[in-house]
């Protein structure tokens, strides 16, 4: 893995810093029903969604130095989806991915995980990395897993509009009470 101001490179991936340029597709991942049929209330519906969402990443990339990239295939420059590390409550790194659905099932996952690993050890701060994700989504459970996560926590969903939802959290050690309480609520 390779890495400079401006972007990570991994085997197959460039992963750089959101810009305004990549607005109109990265709404078009999120706004997408397939990349949501896990969690349909969380579909992108306007712009301003997105906008929120990558200005949020903004913000951790101002104060940490790192958060979540755009992932592109490097040999096309077609947007492969979006992940990193994003710190929460300064008390763990949770790793995120959210890849576009011609994506799936080819591997790009555990390489934006091992990025995240990479560029999350780098910031200095020896913190949990943990992937917060629902029970039915089996492919992110296969990523975590595939990642070398294990399972420390399972519960309800809060504030998912499905009562029955579960959420599962990974993580690459165990978890405190406030960190477990910081993903879980």
């Amino acid at each position: 893995m390779t890495h400079s101001i401006q972007a990570t490179l991994t085997e197959r991936l460039t992963l750089s810093r959101p810009t305004e340029r990549d607005l109109p597709e990265l709404h078009a991942l999120h706004a997408d029903p397939e990349v949501w049929k896990h969690l349909p209330s969380a579909r992108h519906t306007e712009l301003a969604d997105t906008r929120e969402l990558v200005d949020r990443y903004l913000a951790g990339w101002e104060v940490n130095g790192v958060d979540v990239w755009v992932a592109r295939d490097t040999a096309t420059g077609a947007l492969v989806g979006m992940g990193g590390p994003s710190l929460r409550g300064g008390r763990a790194w949770n790793i995120y991915y959210r890849l576009a659905p011609s994506a799936w099932g080819r591997g790009y996952a555990q390489e934006i995980v091992a990025a995240a690993r990479e560029a999350a050890s780098a910031t200095g701060r020896d913190l949990p990395l943990v992937a917060s994700l629902l029970e039915h989504n089996e492919g992110s459970r296969r990523a975590a897993r595939r990642a070398g996560l294990e399972l420390v926590w399972r519960g309800p969903d809060a504030g998912n509009p499905d009562p029955d939802a579960v959420r599962l959290l990974f993580a690459d050690r165990p978890l405190s009470e406030d960190t477990l309480r910081l993903f879980a609520s």
